[in-house]
């Protein structure tokens, strides 16, 4: 194999350096997006801190990739991989295709009926925001009474268009890759905030009623 000359090696080092300026550059701007949200974060942070003060727990759901996303949020509430951070109940729904369309779009709903409480929190994933069982299961939880909280990607979609959630984080990015970097943050932050929320409690009582 034919070693690079130094002109070459000079501009394969450009190219990659270049390369590597693009894809950080895609991320700046929704990146910033998101910090300009931070008031809309911590109102759900906060929303959600209640709803566990109140004996709720969070449940997940998402389609396809979002679905992992889905499940290792009920994770880290299930198990803090911070010592001394207080476990939080939470489970993750599946959606197992049905055989027609009513099935799928009712996948989440259905579970949800059965699950889901006033006291509890909604939490679902749709990279681009027009995920019909996601809508549908957001429609359900809120006639439930439950808190609903959309992670969202694009403009947000059917879901943020139907106004059908409390709360509507939005990765404002058409690159599913950087949609997705961005829900890990968040609900990463959301984690958090729930947290230090839940150890200042006094401050919790009047909303949860206690």
């Amino acid at each position: 194999m034919r070693s690079l000359g130094p002109e070459e090696k000079d501009m394969a080092r450009e190219t990659a350096e270049d390369a590597v300026r693009t894809v950080f550059q895609r991320r700046v701007g929704p990146g910033r997006a998101l910090g300009e949200d931070a008031d809309l974060i911590a109102s759900a942070g906060r929303d959600m801190a209640v709803r566990f003060h109140r004996g709720g727990k969070v449940i997940t759901f998402g389609n396809g990739g979002a679905a992992t996303d889905a499940q290792h949020v009920a994770v880290e509430f299930l198990h803090p991989v911070i010592v001394g951070k207080r476990a939080l109940p939470a489970l993750s729904l599946t959606a197992e295709a049905g055989n027609d369309d009513r099935d799928a779009n009712e996948a989440f709903a259905d579970r949800l009926r059965l699950l889901a409480s006033p006291q509890d929190i909604a939490l679902g994933f749709s990279p681009d925001g027009r995920c019909a069982n996601v809508l549908r299961a957001f429609q359900v939880a809120r006639e439930l009474g439950a808190l609903t909280v959309a992670l969202l990607g694009r403009d947000g979609g059917d879901i943020a268009g139907d106004k059908v959630v409390d709360h509507a984080l939005i990765a404002r990015s058409d690159d599913p890759c950087v949609i997705k970097e961005l829900h890990v943050t968040a609900y990463h932050i959301l984690w958090e905030l729930v947290h230090v929320c839940i150890e200042q409690s006094g401050s919790l009582e009047s909303e949860a009623g206690v």
